[in-house]
């Protein structure tokens, strides 16, 4: 592909207009003007005809998939930084390059972790629902009304201490929560001192002794329901949990129990573990105020999208030059 001037790129969701606009002027590029999600036989027609294919997280790229791919497709390059979508390891072995889109979401998704963070505890749904019913229920203010609990002074649990979790920390510092983290690895102790933070290398510890839980983790296998029954139960009556991360960090099913038995107060999610569906329980626990619910909208800023389309144009471009993408993922990362 290093000799060829416009490879064909076939994109799989439409993104924004100046990152199309782009892609059209530099490569030979197929655009979704629908943007609804592919369908499978769809999918693979793409990667039969395609030098490059753009999907993104609605688009699952298996082995078998793979499998079916073109001669000419050496580069899946995803507009996104998660490729829990894309089987890594079965594209290298079909001689596929693979590449993401990191470092340009972590703010945006930081600032939903925090306002879900702050949503959930101080009950803002329920009071905005409230206003918009037109029932007549709010007879103005009273000492009793809508009481929520604040969050200055709590101890937050950082699940995945990386760039999102540590802008997460950053800012739950600044709202007075004191920051508590668990990752594979230690931060540095700059970071710590920072953050004055306090490093669990047990989660099932670091569980049990804070108020709100934020899951910031990537998902791998090894993070799959890494919330699982037994660790929810070590969490306090009165805490919460946020995930803006991956729905299959937690347990779904064993959440909702824990929020329906009082196990835990309240909840704040952005995904979901069998997305597009969400549980109907989870709705009804959203309609009686237990949950904040969320449309996978974390990172959804202009701003952030168009970032993610100039690394993907930066990825192809760098590969159809003959060289190593900046942002490559490579096989066995998880």
């Amino acid at each position: 592909m290093a000799n060829r001037k416009r490879p064909k790129v076939f994109i799989t969701r439409k993104l924004p207009d100046p990152v199309e606009t782009r892609m059209r002027e530099l490569f030979d590029a197929h655009l979704n003007i629908e943007d609804r999600p592919l369908t499978q036989p769809e999918l693979v027609a793409a990667m039969r005809e395609s030098d490059v294919l753009v999907p993104t997280v609605t688009d699952r790229i298996d082995a078998a998939i793979i499998e079916q791919a073109g001669e000419n497709l050496k580069l899946i390059a995803n507009f996104g930084n998660g490729v829990d979508n894309i089987d890594i390891d079965a594209a290298a072995k079909r001689g596929i390059t693979v590449t993401n889109t990191p470092n340009v979401l972590s703010e945006d998704t930081a600032d939903m972790t925090m306002a879900l963070i702050l949503a959930v505890p101080r009950r803002l749904t329920e009071g905005a629902q409230i206003l918009t019913a037109d029932d007549g229920s709010w007879q103005g203010w009273s000492p009793t009304w809508m009481l929520g609990h604040r969050i200055w002074g709590k101890r937050l649990g950082i699940v995945g201490m990386g760039r999102i979790g540590t802008a997460v920390a950053r800012r739950a510092k600044a709202f007075g929560l004191s920051i508590h983290y668990h990752n594979r690895r230690r931060v540095s102790q700059q970071t710590e001192d920072q953050l004055e933070a306090t490093y669990w290398d047990s989660l099932d510890q670091m569980l049990a002794r804070v108020d709100i839980v934020s899951v910031n983790c990537p998902s791998t296998p090894a993070t799959f329901h890494l919330l699982s029954a037994r660790r929810i139960a070590l969490m306090k009556p009165g805490a919460y949990i946020v995930n803006t991360a991956r729905g299959g960090i937690i347990d779904e099913a064993a959440l909702i129990q824990a929020l329906k038995d009082g196990a835990i107060a309240g909840a704040g999610l952005d995904v979901f573990e069998h997305e597009p569906a969400v549980d109907p329980k989870l709705i009804k626990l959203a309609e009686s105020g237990r949950v904040v619910l969320l449309p996978h909208m974390s990172s959804a800023t202009v701003e952030g999208r168009i970032d993610m389309g100039e690394k993907v144009i930066i990825n192809i471009r760098a590969f159809v030059d003959g060289h190593r993408p900046p942002d490559r993922v490579l096989p066995g990362r998880n």
